[in-house]
C-alpha cells in the first residue's frame, strides 16, 4: 500500500492547525442541543465554517432542511467524509461536574457526542481540501451534513434521494471510550408507530358503549412481550407509548397510539419481525374492537464493512498514536469514575471492545483490528451510506472508559479538553485515509470489488417507502 509519511505529515499539519476552529465549533453546538431534523442552529453554524473555506454548499438535501453537503475540488475520485450533529431529549446537563445537574430539566443534551462527531468529520473536509490545494491532487472533497440519527434515519431519506451515489469512498466516526478501527455489522432497524382508534364513552354510566384504544395499546404490548421468546436471539424489539388517550380516567380513550423499534442483523429480518408486531396490533385490535393503522416513521439499512478501507485506517491510526491525554483529563474522569461510573457501567461500555481495559482510566492504545466481523446491537443510517459506497469507520477515546451513552455521565464530558483530543484523532484518521484513497485509487477499486462481492451485486433498497417523509416522525393522527 502506497503511504508516503510526508503525505501523513502534511494532513496532520493541516488538521492541528484548525483544530482550535473546530473543538470551538464543537463547543458550540454542545450548548445549543437540537433533536432529530430540527438541528438549524447547528446546521447553520457548519455551513458558515465550511463556507468560509471556500466549499460549495447544497441545502435542503432530500428535501430536508437540515441536510446539506458542502464540496470542494471538482473531478474523481470523490471523498464523503459524513457528519452528525443531533441531540437526544432529556439530557440537558452541566459541563465538568460529577453529578446529575440538568441545565434545564426536560431539555435535550448531546448524550451521543454528536457535537464532536459533526465538527469532527468537517475538520477532516477541511484539512483534506487544503491537502489537495497544497499538493495540487485532483479530486473532490464532500462533507455530508447528515440530520436525525438518533430518531429517523437522516442518511436513509438523503441515500433514498441519491445523495451518495457518485461517491467512490465514504468515511465517518464516532465518539467512544475506546480507539478502534471497526469490523462490526450493526442491526438493521424499523421504527413503526401504530395508531389505534376506538370510541369515546363515559367510563361509569356507560362502559359498554365504549371501545378503549388504550386497553388496544396495553393488549400489543403483552402480546409482544410474550413474541420475544420466540424471535431471533440477535434480534431486538423496543417501545414507547407515545399517546395513552388523554388523563381523564372517567372518559373511554377513543385514540392511543404506540411507537416500536425493531433491529435485527438484516432488514429482511428486520422487516419479518415487523411483520409480526404488526399481527399483534392487528389481534389487539380485534379484541377490543377498535381499528389500528401502522405507519413506518423511520428506519435503517445493517452496516456493511470493508476491510479494505479498513487496513487503510487501521496502518494510519497506528502511526498517529493515541489522542495524548494530560494529567487534567486523568484527574477529573477518575472524579467521575469514582462518583458516577459503576463497575457495571464499565463492564458494559468494554463487552464490545476489550474487557481487559476495566481497570483503565482512559484509552491510550489502539485495539487491533478484529479479523473477524463482530455484531453491534444498536444501530445507525451509515448502514444505509455502506450498501451504496465503500465506507469506513472509526472509533476515539472522548469520554472515561466506563461512561455509557445516553446519559448525563456522557454529557458532561462532551466539551472538555479529552473530548477535544479524540475528535482531532478522528479527524486525522478519515483525513489521511481519504487522502491514500486520492493517492492510490488502487484502494477505491478493491474496496468496491469488497463491496460488490458482499451485496452479491444487488442494488441498495431504501427501507423508507417512498410516501414517507421526516414530517412523519412528529406527525399525530387526530
Amino acid at each position: 500500500m502506497r503511504n508516503d509519511p510526508l503525505s501523513l505529515d502534511e494532513i496532520v499539519r493541516c488538521v492541528n492547525a484548525n483544530a482550535a476552529d473546530y473543538c470551538a465549533l464543537s463547543d458550540r453546538i454542545w450548548t445549543m442541543p437540537e433533536l432529530a431534523f430540527e438541528e438549524h442552529r447547528s446546521v447553520a453554524e457548519q455551513i458558515a465554517m465550511l463556507e468560509r473555506e471556500g466549499f460549495r454548499i447544497t441545502k435542503n438535501v432530500g428535501h430536508i432542511p437540515t441536510a446539506f453537503v458542502a464540496e470542494y475540488g471538482k473531478g474523481g475520485p470523490i471523498i464523503g467524509i459524513l457528519g452528525e450533529f443531533d441531540a437526544l431529549p432529556d439530557l440537558a446537563q452541566v459541563s465538568g461536574v460529577t453529578e446529575y445537574q440538568p441545565i434545564t430539566k426536560g431539555a435535550p443534551g448531546h448524550g451521543c457526542g454528536h457535537n464532536l462527531l459533526g465538527a469532527g468529520s468537517a475538520l477532516a473536509a477541511v484539512a483534506l481540501k487544503k491537502a489537495l490545494v497544497g499538493e495540487a491532487i485532483a479530486g473532490t472533497v464532500r462533507y455530508y451534513g447528515c440530520p436525525a440519527e438518533e430518531a429517523g434515519g437522516g442518511k436513509t431519506y438523503m441515500a433514498r434521494a441519491g445523495a451518495f451515489d457518485d461517491l467512490d469512498a465514504a468515511f465517518c466516526w464516532h465518539p467512544a471510550v475506546v480507539n478502534e478501527v471497526l469490523n462490526t455489522v450493526s442491526n438493521a432497524a424499523l421504527g413503526a408507530r401504530f395508531h389505534f382508534k376506538g370510541r369515546a364513552a363515559h367510563a361509569a354510566c356507560d362502559p359498554h358503549l365504549g371501545r378503549s384504544a388504550l386497553d388496544a395499546v396495553e393488549l400489543m404490548n403483552v402480546g409482544v412481550n410474550y413474541m420475544r421468546e420466540h424471535m431471533p436471539s440477535d434480534a431486538r424489539v423496543h417501545y414507547s407509548i407515545t399517546n395513552a388517550g388523554g388523563e381523564a380516567p372517567n372518559v373511554v380513550q377513543a385514540y392511543a397510539e404506540s411507537t416500536y423499534s425493531v433491529r435485527s442483523p438484516s432488514l429482511p429480518d428486520a422487516e419479518h419481525v415487523l411483520g409480526r408486531v404488526r399481527k399483534i396490533a392487528e389481534g389487539a385490535a380485534l379484541m377490543t374492537e377498535t381499528s389500528v393503522t401502522m405507519q413506518i416513521i423511520g428506519a435503517c439499512s445493517n452496516v456493511l464493512p470493508n476491510m479494505a478501507l479498513q487496513e487503510a485506517m487501521f496502518e494510519n491510526m497506528c502511526r498517529l498514536g493515541p489522542p495524548g491525554f494530560d494529567e487534567a483529563d486523568y484527574a477529573f474522569a477518575s472524579s467521575l469514575r469514582k462518583t458516577a461510573l459503576t463497575d457495571e457501567d464499565v463492564l458494559a461500555t468494554l463487552t464490545p471492545h476489550d474487557v481487559t481495559l476495566k481497570d483503565k482510566i482512559f484509552h491510550d492504545a489502539l485495539l487491533p483490528l478484529a479479523a473477524r466481523e463482530k455484531l453491534e446491537f444498536g444501530s445507525t443510517d451509515v448502514g444505509d451510506v455502506s450498501w451504496i459506497v465503500p465506507t469506513a469507520q472509526c472509533y476515539t477515546a472522548c469520554f472515561a472508559i466506563g461512561t455509557p451513552f445516553h446519559t448525563w455521565q456522557l454529557v458532561t464530558q462532551g466539551n472538555l479538553p479529552a473530548a477535544h483530543k479524540g475528535m482531532v484523532l478522528a479527524a486525522k484518521a478519515m483525513a489521511t485515509t481519504a487522502a491514500d484513497c486520492l493517492r492510490n485509487p488502487e484502494i477505491i477499486v478493491r474496496a468496491k470489488a469488497e463491496l460488490k462481492e458482499r451485496t452479491g451485486g444487488r442494488a441498495y433498497r431504501c427501507p423508507i417507502p417512498p410516501n414517507v417523509t421526516p414530517d412523519d416522525l412528529r406527525a399525530k393522527a387526530t
